[in-house]
């Protein structure tokens, strides 16, 4: 796994071992950031369930001022911590050892341009998620949330925790759904 563009570029990431986390692959990144390049320049980036930090490290290599960095393993946290040391963008990381929806909550409190989350599949976490980022200081109505989910999970659910899916990208077994919070009238 690397960086694929920006200050980073070609430096190679460390991932935790173990069969905890699911790296993106560098194919499915680019597709990622090639969708959201216009929303990374500048901007406040959060990545939740961030396991070795490599999508949070390439929104930092491609400009973005600050990026979280939620997880709550210790070793995908020490692994995310050396990466960034490696490709030299620990000072604008804020890296958060806990659960992701504690810190959308009560942690993080400046709004956020893009969140990007990818929990265990099928285990009812984007619901989660969406609840808790529907009370969240970090969300607004310009903040772009991305969940990476199987492809076949179901997200009718978010307009009524008050959120209107504007993208769906559908990869071999999974997909990003990229949602935003709809305007109150």
């Amino acid at each position: 796994m690397r960086v694929i563009a920006g200050t980073a570029r070609r430096l190679q990431l460390k991932t935790p071992e173990g069969k905890d986390t699911r790296p993106t692959t560098d194919r499915i990144k680019e597709t990622l950031f090639n969708m959201i390049q216009n929303d990374v320049p500048g901007g406040v980036f959060l990545d939740l369930f961030s396991g070795s930090g490599g999508i949070g490290i390439e929104a930092l290599s491609r400009g973005a001022k600050k990026a979280y960095f939620v997880e709550n393993d210790r070793h995908a946290i020490d692994c995310i911590e050396a990466n960034l040391k490696h490709t030299k963008l620990m000072e604008n990381a804020v890296v958060l050892k806990q659960d992701a929806m504690t810190a959308l909550q009560y942690s993080i409190h400046e709004p956020a341009d893009v969140i990007f989350a990818d929990p265990p599949y099928q285990k009812g976490y984007h619901r989660m998620l969406l609840t808790a980022a529907a009370g969240s200081k970090a969300v607004t109505e310009d903040t772009l949330l991305i969940i990476e989910e199987t492809k076949d999970e179901d997200f009718s659910f978010c307009t009524e925790l008050g959120f209107e899916m504007v993208k769906e990208k559908i990869y071999k077994s999974n997909k990003h759904v990229f949602l935003r919070k709809k305007e109150i009238q």
